[in-house]
């Protein structure tokens, strides 16, 4: 099934009918999007990062959850699948697509899918309107990147803080500095270095065409990245997606502050769903660089994150101490989210054979 999740558009596989063989699923995958070819014109990618994506589903087998969810990333130009990371914006669409493929049974107006997130360990609950037991698509909810509108899938999270560098500030420290960069080395939900855009020589206003073309801010931040994945405990990260690189700067269209962010050579044209989770907590961190230059009601737990498309609400408890603090004495409470998806493709899909 081609779903659209969020902002992103992927495959939906149930874990049975594909390859259960690492090795023969990530060729299956390649000959599926096309990959390696920038333009994946052999296949069903979309030439872009946000469209080069795959969700794996298949019922739980301990009782924790609904459902099991991996998310596999695939390279559009590079011969390569990961799951090094998640992708919240592909959940989105996960519980539909469980009531699409009976794995759970839709009863009532609404439903609620609980959801284990394989690549982190994490748990997330989706929760969306039903009718004649099938999932509903249609609705009056926007959100930036996605033209029109659709109905609101409500998901919240809990224990995601670590889940890939084994703490929320995997060093301990608020403020680290990286190649002479202050940033904060982050992870609930997705690992992710934050800075000031400042820092890096930009206002952070710029397009993402703009940024991309500047060669001395790509090798800035491509060295910055290279020294954060150790002291992330992600290792070498040369060949991986993660961590993620935002730069930040203050607000100009109403939000709380404005983010430019890399995933991790492509600036992404609007923010990743668990990258904005990781960025929305660095803010409520106090001398952090996101922190420094967020406009906000320090009474609300909601906060808005400006983008190159529009703006992200997160929605973020932050509690003294708890698990996943890394000595840091922060820890998090609930994170929740509201996006849509719909289902755009069910149908057989053939893959290139060579």
């Amino acid at each position: 099934m081609v779903m659209r999740g969020g902002s992103s558009k992927g495959l939906y596989f149930l874990a049975s009918e594909i390859p259960a063989d690492e090795t023969e699923r990530d060729d299956f995958l390649m000959r599926v999007m096309g990959t390696p070819d920038p333009r994946q014109i052999d296949g069903m990618g979309g030439a872009h990062p946000l469209t080069s994506k795959a969700a794996i589903v298949s019922l739980c087998d301990h009782g924790a959850a609904d459902v099991d969810y991996l998310f596999l990333q695939i390279g559009v130009d590079r011969a390569l699948v990961t799951d090094r990371q998640n992708c919240g914006n592909l959940l989105a669409g996960i519980g539909p697509f469980a009531v699409e493929r009976g794995l759970v049974e839709g009863i009532g107006n609404t439903a609620t899918v609980r959801i284990h997130m394989l690549n982190s360990d994490g748990h997330a609950e989706a929760t969306f309107t039903m009718s004649d037991g099938q999932p509903v698509y249609a609705g009056d909810t926007a959100i930036a990147g996605v033209p029109g509108t659709a109905a609101p899938i409500t998901l919240d999270f809990e224990d995601i803080a670590g889940g890939f560098c084994g703490d929320l500030l995997p060093t301990g420290n608020v403020v680290d500095t990286v190649a002479e960069v202050p940033v904060t080395l982050i992870d609930n939900g997705m690992p992710v270095v934050v800075m000031r855009a400042a820092d890096v020589g930009i206002t952070g206003y710029e397009s993402c065409e703009e940024l991309e073309n500047n060669g001395e801010l790509l090798n800035l931040l491509e060295e910055i990245r290279l020294k954060a994945g150790p002291m992330m405990n992600l290792g070498d990260v040369s060949e991986t997606t993660v961590p993620k690189l935002t730069m930040v700067a203050p607000p100009r269209a109403g939000g709380d502050l404005s983010t430019r962010t890399f995933i991790p050579h492509r600036c992404h044209q609007a923010i990743g769903v668990l990258g904005a989770v990781s960025v929305a907590t660095a803010a409520l961190l106090e001398g952090s660089p996101a922190w420094k230059v967020t406009e906000r009601d320090a009474g609300s737990d909601v906060v808005t994150l400006e983008h190159p498309s529009g703006t992200f609400e997160a929605v973020i408890n932050l509690s003294e101490g708890g698990s996943g603090d890394g000595g840091s004495g922060h820890g998090i409470g609930r994170s929740g989210i509201v996006r849509t998806a719909r289902k755009l493709m069910d149908g057989v899909v053939f893959p290139r054979q060579y």
